[in-house]
């Protein structure tokens, strides 16, 4: 059972952390001579904030395997530069307008200039990876980029997935298709890589690596519905276009949903919806999608299913993490567990 205590510890140990890994960062974003046209914009994502809970988790969780705090620093802040190029090049694949409460880049200056500040994020994510050799030394230096490169496929593979469903306009989806396409897409860069470098890190390379993979899916997958559904419900606060995923045609847990319980005319209304582009569907679209999922109790399920998973997170937090000495990285850890469904 978690305390009422945790989430203002959650709280703090993300404001801690992820000011430590934003001061980290801004020394590899440091202007150059491409200023105007590059570096500012490279910049400009991780300036804007962002929960930080990547960062956070590894640092946490190597700090709860008994490494010190700078054992971690360099990985946590390849990780959030990682995450950040991949936002830049998400919204432009989305056609997203809103990213943290502004302009994405791509509305700000342009898709090319924001593809190639994508490109820049991309790459200065490997230095601070090489610098953990003179951190954490070559070996286990070395294992962290064999880690970090499976991490980049699965990510990509799950990017492609998400992307071609709706290039395709795929209508026979279930919920496991969508959980696969979560496990990649969402759960590798965001939990289950930072869990396992945090704990190979704390350990030197002394511990199994695979049971941190079913820990990260259960936490990512609730994390990633409990987002689609911010993006329905949420308020000002939430930072991103709301009912984005709609105009989109994003394949949420809640429109895979709809169209498996939606009576024939139902669906065969959405699924001439889906087939326009994103630019082509009307307010009056994306409304009728919305009072669908309400009538037909998607989000209800969805809401249903994160919980389910959050549970089996718990479980697997509780096998992975109960015989480590109690500390306040192990009790931040569990309490993301809850946080997921607490945050904005």
């Amino acid at each position: 059972m978690i305390s009422q205590q945790t989430p203002a510890l959650v709280s703090a140990v993300l404001k801690e952390y992820g000011a430590a890994t934003r001061d980290a960062i801004a020394a590899y974003c440091a202007p150059g001579s491409a200023r105007r046209y590059l570096d500012d914009l490279a910049a400009d994502y991780p300036k804007r904030g962002g929960k930080m809970m990547r960062p956070s988790l590894c640092l946490a969780t190597a700090r709860a395997f008994g490494a010190e705090f700078g054992d971690a620093l360099c990985t946590s802040v390849a990780i959030e530069i990682m995450h950040n190029a991949m936002l830049i090049h998400d919204d432009i694949e989305d056609g997203s307008t809103e990213r943290r409460g502004k302009p994405t880049l791509h509305m700000r200056h342009g898709i090319p200039l924001a593809i190639n500040a994508g490109d820049s994020l991309t790459l200065m994510s490997l230095q601070p990876l090489i610098d953990n050799r003179s951190t954490i030394g070559p070996r286990l230096a070395a294992r962290v980029l064999e880690e970090t490169m499976t991490m980049a496929r699965a990510t990509a593979e799950g990017q492609a997935l998400e992307l071609g469903w709706r290039k395709d306009n795929a209508l026979d989806l279930d919920a496991s298709d969508y959980l696969t396409m979560v496990l990649n897409k969402t759960c590798w860069l965001g939990t289950i890589y930072p869990t396992r470098i945090g704990a190979m890190i704390g350990t030197r390379d002394g511990i199994d690596l695979e049971p941190f993979v079913r820990f990260g899916f259960f936490l990512g997958a609730a994390f990633q519905i409990q987002d689609d559904l911010l993006n329905l419900v949420a308020d000002e606060r939430y930072g991103k276009e709301l009912g984005g995923d709609l105009w989109e045609g994003k394949r949420t847990l809640m429109l895979i949903r709809l169209l498996q319980t939606a009576e024939p005319d139902v669906r065969r209304r959405l699924a001439a919806i889906l087939e326009r582009a994103r630019e082509q569907r009307t307010l009056r679209d994306v409304q009728w999608i919305r009072k669908m999922m309400e009538r037909y109790h998607c989000i209800e399920y969805a809401r249903g299913v994160a919980h389910g998973l959050a549970g089996a997170a718990q479980h697997e937090y509780s096998s992975l993490f109960s015989g480590l000495p109690e500390s306040r990285d192990k009790r931040f850890i569990e309490g993301l567990v809850t946080w997921v469904f607490e945050r904005i």
